[in-house]
């Protein structure tokens, strides 16, 4: 079992910057891929970011590229989200996720392939 435990949600102004983190607890090598994904109201969740763990490769929806990062801490039981850049549209409740097999097999951005998920932290980007 892996628990997942967000933080660092908010509320900031369109253009502005939030880092949310993640931090693992339980048995988190079982986890080789981490993912960030999203949901507004009325709409879908949708995959954010992910990463294999281990320095591993990154991955990233279109339209937050060039302003998302998803990094692990040096603990490596915590993952980020650095987002910078933020618009209206990026408003949403983010949830971090733990997936029993690398990102690159399968499809990353389906929510389905993911095992474990933490509770989400609210961001909110306002004009």
């Amino acid at each position: 079992q892996v628990q997942l435990v967000e933080s660092g949600g908010g509320s900031v102004q369109a253009g502005g910057s939030l880092r949310l983190s993640c931090t693992a607890s339980g048995h988190i090598y079982d986890t080789p891929c981490m993912g960030w994904f999203r949901q507004a109201p009325g709409k879908e969740r949708e995959g954010v970011a992910a990463i294999n763990r281990g320095g591993g490769s990154t991955y990233y929806l279109d339209s937050v590229k060039g302003r998302f990062t998803i990094s692990e801490g040096n603990a490596k039981n915590t993952l980020y989200l650095q987002m910078n850049s933020l618009k209206t549209e990026d408003t949403a409740m983010y949830y971090c996720a733990g997936k029993l097999y690398d990102c690159d097999t399968g499809a990353w951005w389906q929510d389905g392939r993911y095992t474990y998920w933490g509770q989400g932290t609210q961001v909110t980007a306002s004009s």
